[in-house]
C-alpha cells in the first residue's frame, strides 16, 4: 500500500521542536512533502538557523518518515527559504500560545 502526504504528516507530528515543544507539523516547518512510489522527500526549515540540534531534528524526520507503512526511503531536505516565522503555526495555536 502507498504512503500518503496525510499518512507522512502524521508520523512528522512525532518530531518536536525541543525549544517550544510542539511538533513540526503544528509549527508550520514542513515546507514540502513528495512521495514517488515508495521513496519520499521533504522539505524542512527549523525556527532558527542556529539550531543547535538541526542534524538530530532532521535525522529524527527521517526515521519517521521511514517508518511509514509503504515507505521504503527518505530524503530530508533543510531550507531555511523563506525562512520560517510565527505565521506559519496554525492561527488557533498561535493564539493559545499568545502569538
Amino acid at each position: 500500500m502507498a504512503a500518503t502526504e496525510k499518512d507522512v504528516r502524521n508520523a512528522l507530528k512525532t518530531v518536536k521542536d525541543p525549544e517550544l515543544g510542539l511538533d513540526l507539523v503544528v509549527l508550520g516547518l514542513i515546507y514540502d512533502i513528495e512521495i514517488t512510489e515508495a521513496d519520499v522527500h521533504a522539505t524542512i526549515s527549523l525556527t532558527s538557523p542556529f539550531c543547535p540540534v538541526a542534524g538530530q531534528i532532521v535525522e529524527d524526520v527521517k526515521t519517521a518518515i521511514e517508518g511509514v507503512d509503504g515507505v521504503e526511503s527518505a530524503e530530508v531536505e533543510l531550507t531555511f527559504e523563506p525562512p520560517w516565522t510565527p505565521e506559519r503555526i496554525s492561527p488557533l495555536v498561535r493564539a493559545s500560545l499568545g502569538l
